[in-house]
């Protein structure tokens, strides 16, 4: 399928493929799941909450009756909810794609922590390295594809994250721009690793623009904003869209059989617009800045991503 043929309403045929979306009770994440699996996907809905993912799951088969979708719960802040989940991920079988898609999207005022990490990047970041080094194998035998969640806001950050958990000069903003900037390095540094090792895995970054709920429609348990947040996010219209349509470049990135590995996706006008390669926020591109994430990842996680075996596994 050509680049510019593509339609993000209209997704190829995906019966018999399976892909686990993470932070998928609410925002992007449902969405991604919704679109995914109205194309015929089996996908592994993921969230902390257990009465969210329950709400999440009966609102896609509310759309999409057939839907063959599980639930899966997973806290990417807690090292022991990631091995878990990943464990019961490997023995469900075939896996696809994995969305890392959770996060802190309003971080706390004042820093805190979660198992001695700061929490954003905890959450944004080691949840996701962890998950994704946990679930290598399985996409290598797929040869599947991994795709991190950035945004378009680490393009007018001018700080490199050389103090990724922010022990000194924490704000909310920082947190969360510096954790969507590592994000998206790791991408490209997990790239240039499975390349490097020969795995047959995909790692590509995509970014939503500016999508809110206040121009998302209603999903009862899963997007209920207020009259007020509906007026304030409508009076953004020309510089915003909805939360489905900040799905398309996510899901275009996970799916896509034309994407390559090491490619980000975002909306064609930047905050918004139909998805598009994108071109990743020149910081991120710093080689030096991925390698160093990895290895800070590695530290923080104890997780080491299993390469040669994933290459044998796909063998």
């Amino acid at each position: 399928m050509a680049r510019t043929e593509w339609d993000p309403e209209t997704l190829p045929d995906l019966t018999g493929k399976t892909y686990l979306v993470t932070g998928a009770t609410a925002g992007l994440g449902f969405f991604a799941c919704e679109q995914l699996t109205a194309a015929g996907a089996h996908v592994l809905l993921t969230g902390r909450n257990p009465h969210k993912l329950v709400a999440a799951k009966a609102a896609v088969k509310r759309s999409t009756p057939d839907a063959a979708i599980e639930t899966l719960l997973l806290d990417t802040s807690n090292m022991g909810s990631v091995r878990a989940a990943a464990a019961t991920a490997r023995a469900r079988g075939r896996l696809d794609g994995l969305l890392l898609n959770a996060g802190v999207v309003h971080p706390p005022k004042e820093r805190e922590t979660v198992g001695g990490h700061e929490l954003v990047f905890a959450t944004n970041v080691l949840g996701h390295f962890a998950l994704a080094g946990e679930l290598l194998k399985p996409l290598a035998t797929a040869r599947g594809r991994m795709v991190w969640v950035g945004s378009m806001s680490t393009s007018i950050w001018k700080h490199v994250p050389t103090d990724p958990e922010l022990r000194e000069g924490y704000t909310p903003w920082r947190a969360y721009v510096q954790s969507k900037a590592a994000t998206t390095a790791l991408a490209l540094e997990a790239d240039k690793r499975l390349r490097a090792h020969g795995v047959p895995v995909q790692s590509l970054a995509a970014h939503p623009g500016y999508s809110t709920s206040g121009r998302t429609r209603g999903v009862r348990g899963v997007n209920e904003p207020t009259r007020r947040t509906r007026f304030f996010d409508n009076l953004q219209a020309p510089i915003t869209q909805s939360k489905e349509q900040g799905a398309w470049a996510l899901v275009r990135a996970l799916v896509d059989p034309a994407a390559e590995s090491g490619e980000m996706y975002g909306p064609a006008l930047i905050a918004r617009g139909a998805p598009r390669v994108a071109t990743p926020a020149r910081r991120t591109r710093r080689s030096e800045l991925g390698a160093d994430l990895w290895r800070s990842c590695e530290t923080a996680t104890h997780v080491r991503w299993p390469f040669d075996r994933a290459r044998r596994a796909a063998s």
